[in-house]
């Protein structure tokens, strides 16, 4: 009984942090939204830019069919806002709580994939914002004219495009952290690289699937995702491999240092 009163203190401790670590990552939601809401006209205006550009000189416009729809844009732009600037101290707050736990060696062998993370997620979000939606906008309006003497004009509203938006910029972000999973796998393990390298046309056929599922039904933009996958995946080999030949080097180092016979005076 002694001994189970005894664990009892550590982690009730270990819940009250964790309770106070969620409860900062909250704070720092609310605070994210409330500034973002406040500037949610100027946010949706950027996040409208690729769709400006694709309509061209001709303009064009977003509508809304509900009277309450407009509100709840700006409210989805405030939360999608929100999660970008409040992500650092989330991240912050997951490494306070997991870091003492961890010894130094770990800590320095997790902290660039932490680093890495956000880096990547932004490098997929800015090849989707930059690249991919004003391609695929501009073969989506490509279908505007007169179709068997009926004009046909492209009236996008504006959740339907904010949820398009959002489906790029996190199907992007997401799929480009694939070497960060890639990485903490074989550091836990789970999977080597001769394993990986033989899962290769497996990958090849998931990543074409995972595109069609997460872009929209257009060659373009699942070409744009699939391909950048698959590249990630050898780039991903190519990192373990260099990986593997450190961790291994420093194990003959630290056996070498291990089996030097010990002075005595």
């Amino acid at each position: 009984m002694k001994d189970i009163d005894d664990t009892q203190a550590p982690l009730l401790e270990h819940l009250i942090e964790l309770r106070s670590r969620l409860l900062k990552c909250v704070i720092a939601l609310l605070v994210g939204f409330a500034i973002c809401f406040t500037f949610s006209e100027h946010l949706f205006a950027i996040l409208v830019h690729p769709l400006k550009v694709a309509f061209g000189a001709s303009g064009g416009k977003l509508v809304y069919t509900k009277l309450y729809e407009a509100f709840f844009v700006q409210v989805k732009v405030a939360l999608f806002g929100s999660f970008f600037i409040s992500f650092p101290i989330i991240a912050n707050q997951l490494w306070a709580f997991v870091a003492p736990g961890l010894y130094t060696k770990e800590k320095r062998a997790l902290l660039p994939f932490i680093i890495a993370t956000p880096v990547l997620f932004m490098m997929g979000a800015s090849l989707a914002y930059f690249i991919v939606m004003p391609m695929a906008f501009h073969f989506f309006l490509g279908f505007q004219g007169n179709s068997s003497g009926i004009q046909v004009d492209a009236l996008p509203s504006a959740d339907a495009y904010l949820g398009l938006v959002m489906q790029f910029v996190l199907a992007f972000g997401i799929c480009f952290l694939l070497p960060v999973l890639l990485m903490l796998l074989n550091r836990a393990g789970l999977v080597t690289r001769a394993q990986l390298v033989g899962l290769r046309r497996y990958m090849i056929v998931a990543a074409f699937i995972i595109a069609a599922v997460l872009t929209p039904p257009d060659v373009v933009s699942q070409l744009m995702l699939a391909v950048p996958m698959i590249l990630l995946y050898e780039i991903s080999l190519l990192a373990i491999w260099f990986t593997d030949r450190k961790r291994k080097r420093d194990e003959e180092d630290d056996e070498g240092a291990s089996s030097l016979p010990v002075s005595q005076d």
